[in-house]
């Protein structure tokens, strides 16, 4: 079996790391490359950067950051949000990024997913899918970092994609983002079925068991996590920034527990894939130490 790619996906606003619920309520956490060294030396196999208001404003501010990370962190790193065109792209990459998530920009405008693959091959291209569940029971894709409908059906969206030249999808489901809850599992589950290409399933992760059930039974390629890291090393690290004018910051005046989200960190996480016969990155050792 193939390695299981664990993936922390760091939501950046400015230049601080957020993490909502629902991909709303945004807090600040503090400086996401503080937590990006650390999940790339506790064995994080990619990380994922989100501009979460570039769509907004209708521009990335992440080339300084993507630069800085790229020179400290040796692991693949994918950036998204506000990526219009093929040049942004090409910024991008540039700047050190090795591949990139596309998702309002590739609704509005398929053919991008086409013209970046040929030029940066498929391989480079992530199409990224928020997903929130109807009264119908089926899934509709959203744009805005999750603010705005789009009318497309999620699975029908995620086989056009694959057709367009995608080498992978990042599946998210709005409902359970920063719940912890769990993930999606009919939703992983049923664009796994549908597409031939890697899927990393996204959103919900409050506990270990959380990871081995979205592979086992959503047959998702990869997992992708925030708050179940986010918090734990928040709570277990000593933080001097002044963060008072940067917004919500009642997470690092004093931790607010969310119940549903049991801390963890990578170790720990690769350490629970193995316990199940879920094949992963290891040390040499066979095992990482927590």
């Amino acid at each position: 079996m193939f390695n299981i790619r664990v993936i922390p996906r760091l939501d950046i606003k400015g230049p601080n790391l957020v993490k909502g619920v629902h991909l709303e309520g945004l807090r600040v956490l503090g400086k996401p490359e503080t937590f990006a060294r650390h999940y790339y030396e506790n064995g994080a196999d990619e990380l994922i950067y989100i501009d979460v208001v570039a769509s907004l404003y209708g521009r990335n501010s992440l080339l300084d950051m993507i630069k800085k990370t790229s020179q400290e962190i040796f692991i693949p790193l994918t950036v998204g949000g506000g990526l219009r065109t093929v040049e942004d792209i090409q910024k991008v990459l540039r700047a050190g990024a090795d591949k990139v998530a596309l998702n309002t920009s590739a609704i509005n405008n398929p053919s991008l997913i086409k013209d970046a693959a040929n030029k940066f091959g498929s391989s480079t291209i992530v199409v990224s899918i928020a997903a929130k569940k109807k009264n119908s029971g089926e899934y509709e894709a959203y744009t805005d970092n999750g603010r705005e409908k789009t009318g497309v059906n999620v699975v029908d969206w995620a086989k056009k994609a694959e057709e367009k030249g995608a080498g992978e999808i990042y599946l998210m489901s709005i409902d359970r983002d920063g719940t912890g809850l769990g993930y999606d599992i009919e939703l992983i589950k049923s664009v796994s079925k549908a597409v031939s290409i890697p899927v990393i399933a996204a959103g919900g992760a409050g506990k270990l068991g959380h990871f081995s059930d979205v592979i086992k039974n959503g047959n998702a390629d990869a997992i992708s996590m925030a708050s179940i890291l986010h918090y734990n090393y928040i709570e277990n690290n000593y933080f001097d920034a002044d963060y008072s004018s940067e917004g919500n910051i009642e997470f690092l005046k004093g931790i607010k527990k969310i119940t549903k989200v049991e801390g963890a960190t990578i170790p720990e996480i690769k350490n629970s894939l193995l316990e199940n016969n879920i094949s992963c990155r290891i040390e040499e050792d066979g095992h990482y130490d927590i």
